[in-house]
C-alpha cells in the first residue's frame, strides 16, 4: 500500500521537475490540446502546461496570464490536502465544503463560465485566453 504512495510521489516530483526546467512555449515535443488545435477555440485546461512552468520558477503572475481557473483549483486542492491532514493528524472533524452536495455544481457552472469567457476576443475577456 506504501508503495503506491511512493510511486505518486515520486511522479509527481519527477513531472515538477520537468516542468521546471523545460518551458512548454520553448519546446516542440509536448502535446498541445486538441480542442485547441482543432477548433482554435481555448478549453478550460489551455494554458496549465506553461502555467505549471511558471507557478515551478516562482512567477504566480505569468501563471496567471496562462490559467487562472488552474491556480485556482490548486488552492482548492490545497485545501483538501491541508483540511484532510489536520482531520487525519489531530483526529479533528473540520467540515470539508469540497464535500458539501452542491459543490459540484458550483465547479461545473464556474468551468464553463470560464470556457465561455475565455474564448470572447475582447477587452477584458482575452486576458483569460493563455498567451
Amino acid at each position: 500500500m506504501k508503495i503506491k504512495y511512493v510511486a505518486i510521489a515520486v511522479g509527481i516530483i519527477g513531472l515538477g521537475l520537468f516542468y521546471f526546467f523545460n518551458n512548454p512555449q520553448e519546446v516542440n515535443f509536448l502535446l498541445e490540446c486538441p480542442l485547441h488545435a482543432t477548433t482554435g477555440f481555448y478549453c478550460p485546461g489551455c494554458g496549465s502546461q506553461r502555467a505549471t512552468h511558471q507557478l515551478l520558477n516562482f512567477n504566480i503572475f505569468g501563471a496567471l496570464q496562462q490559467n487562472v481557473l488552474y491556480l485556482i483549483s490548486l488552492l482548492i486542492l490545497g485545501y483538501h490536502l491541508i483540511l484532510t491532514g489536520i482531520n487525519t493528524i489531530f483526529k479533528k472533524q473540520f467540515y470539508n465544503y469540497i464535500y458539501h452536495p452542491k459543490t459540484p455544481l458550483v465547479i461545473l457552472v464556474l468551468i464553463i463560465i470560464f470556457w465561455i469567457l475565455r474564448n470572447i476576443p475582447y477587452y477584458p475577456f482575452n486576458l483569460l485566453a493563455p498567451n
